[in-house]
């Protein structure tokens, strides 16, 4: 039996190099972008090994320009975890982005090249409980985190309630203001019955567990919630479970 001979390898950054021809770092940062195919297939680690016999291309429009920071938008499923970790602050860990974000669920309308440097370093914004679902918000953008999560208190964020049970005399008065959490009275907001059974509420800053408290302490139970805004970013008619990223001309 003869023994496979093994063909020998380069890394593909010099290769690069050498094929454009450009400098190694160049060949670094044009593979890092997404800009380089090997065979067919999108390749974004610079020290990737290649043969002699593969075909290594560099995309047309291929640019060495800094890729700028996403922002992911998913539409949250009822039931995983929201990025709320320990004593309610936000955790990532909580999720697995790797997991969530797959080419498979970007939304048809995203126009964006998914590249696996888009889940580096990102930030959930907004935590949303594990049981409600709808819009939920990630990014590599310090400047939308700096609206979202460090100027909380100027962001409306708009969900959709769903309740059972008997609501107290002047209940809705109070789920408006008169209310507190946490020990310290709430702000005031706007609730108003969409049918006999659905609740708006539109809030700033809100926090885990608010919704259900305010909702348990004028006697009603949530059944199912559901944040369809956050700003002036709804998740419209995007489905369950996928994700699109923020369009540059989009502001929250």
């Amino acid at each position: 039996m003869t023994t496979p001979i093994e063909m020998p390898t380069v890394r593909l950054a010099k290769r690069l190099s050498e094929d454009v021809p450009c400098s190694r770092r160049e060949a670094e940062l044009y593979i890092e972008g997404g800009w380089v195919t090997v065979d067919g297939v999108l390749v974004e680690e610079s020290g990737a090994r290649v043969a002699d016999n593969q075909a290594v291309v560099l995309l047309p429009n291929a640019t060495l320009e800094e890729m700028p920071p996403v922002t992911i938008l998913l539409h949250k499923p009822a039931g995983i975890n929201g990025g709320i970790g320990s004593e309610g602050k936000p955790a990532l860990s909580c999720l697995r982005p790797e997991e969530i974000f797959t080419p498979e669920n970007v939304a048809p309308s995203s126009v964006t090249r998914f590249l696996k440097r888009h889940l580096i370093g990102l930030t959930i914004t907004n935590p949303l409980d594990t049981m409600a679902s709808g819009l939920l918000v990630f990014t590599q953008d310090f400047r939308v985190a700096r609206k979202l999560v460090d100027e909380a208190k100027t962001v409306e964020q708009e969900f959709i309630v769903e309740v059972a049970g008997d609501i107290m005399e002047n209940g809705l008065a109070l789920l408006n203001h008169g209310l507190p959490f946490n020990g310290k009275p709430l702000p005031p907001i706007k609730v108003s019955w969409q049918n006999e059974t659905r609740l708006r509420f539109a809030l700033k800053n809100v926090q885990p567990g608010q919704i259900a408290h305010m909702c348990k302490m004028v006697g009603l139970d949530v059944v199912a919630m559901k944040r369809l805004r956050i700003g002036r970013i709804p998740m419209g008619a995007m489905p369950v479970g996928q994700w699109r990223y923020l369009q540059g001309y989009e502001r929250f």
